[in-house]
């Protein structure tokens, strides 16, 4: 939870999508709302210790990145670092970055047939 607070507050905004976000992170991790502290990146990859977690981490702070409409430079930077301590490389970052933006767009386009 902090390590995706860190995300949403690189770009200096905290946007209501981002909140929104956060809010729902809470309740799947059955978190009592609380103020975040910033989360310090040395030995984050102890925190995520095997490959699918750390995937999975990502995966979902690129999609909080692109809650706001916008995948700021400070939330790439961000995230390439939180890449590198978790061993994944700029290729499968960009991977894992076009899979998350073909999410959003499905998602949008499921919006659009309940409209």
């Amino acid at each position: 939870m902090r390590l995706a607070h860190n995300v949403v507050v690189s770009d200096g905004l905290l946007d209501p999508n981002e909140e929104g976000m956060l809010n729902e992170f809470r309740r799947e991790m059955d978190l009592a709302s609380s103020d975040l502290e910033y989360l310090e990146l040395d030995g984050i990859e102890d925190v995520f210790e095997d490959r699918s977690t750390r995937i999975v981490a990502i995966l979902n702070l690129l999609k909080l990145s692109y809650a706001d409409g916008a995948f700021e430079i400070e939330e790439e930077c961000l995230l390439k670092e939180i890449c590198r301590a978790f061993k994944v490389d700029d290729e499968e970052f960009l991977l894992l970055d076009n899979w998350v933006r073909r999410l959003n767009a499905l998602e949008e386009e499921a919006r659009g047939l309940m409209a």
